[in-house]
């Protein structure tokens, strides 16, 4: 069985961009554990255990939703919090530029898989990508440092300027282990559709 995921991945620009957006963020929480920023992608679906025919079956899938979806351009956004705003579970750096041909190409991927019999996820998808999940609350002292950096405009700027091009989609495997999850790319398949594949 392989637990399995459908994501985006991130130029090398961006990952350097988010490794000292994380650095600032480790500086005013120290307690908080950060995502490794080789680990982040932007999850499309997430699709759970899976046997080799259903995966088999997952990649060929994935490669036709690439087929017709053009490559285009995001760029990072502010960060922001999941939960409360006096218990954050999760922070986040939201993503922009064009957006519209990401959830284009996320509405057909999630359309394509329940067809399949994926059931369909009920929340609406928010691009985004995971910094941090919190495992408690934070203490008042630490609530206030993340409102700040919540609230500075420093924490978007150098964001604002890094954008990359999205030109395949992948399908991922995800393994636990007690240093955290490991992914590895179990498909890559190329963006290749026409410039009006993502209207």
């Amino acid at each position: 069985m392989t637990r399995t995921f459908i994501a985006l991945d991130l130029s090398e620009a961006t990952r350097v961009a988010l490794r000292g957006e994380l650095r600032r963020l480790a500086r005013a929480l120290p307690d908080v554990r950060f995502v490794d920023p080789a680990n982040l992608h932007l999850t499309l679906a997430f699709l759970g255990e899976m046997d080799d025919e259903t995966l088999a079956a997952v990649i060929a899938l994935a490669g036709e939703v690439a087929r017709h979806a053009a490559p285009f351009e995001l760029a990072l956004a502010g960060l922001g919090v999941f939960g409360l705003p006096t218990a954050p579970r999760v922070i986040w750096v939201g993503v922009g530029g064009e957006t519209r041909a990401l959830l284009a190409l996320q509405r057909r991927l999630a359309a394509a898989l329940e067809a399949e019999g994926f059931p369909r996820e009920q929340r609406p998808f928010s691009p985004h990508l995971t910094l941090a999940r919190l495992k408690r609350p934070l203490d008042a002292a630490a609530r206030q440092r993340l409102d700040n950096l919540l609230a500075s405009p420093a924490s978007t700027s150098a964001s604002q300027a890094t954008r990359w091009r999205v030109a395949d989609l992948r399908v991922m495997r995800s393994e636990l282990a007690a240093t955290g999850a490991r992914y590895t790319a179990l498909s890559v398949a190329p963006l290749t559709g026409g410039s009006d594949a993502s209207r």
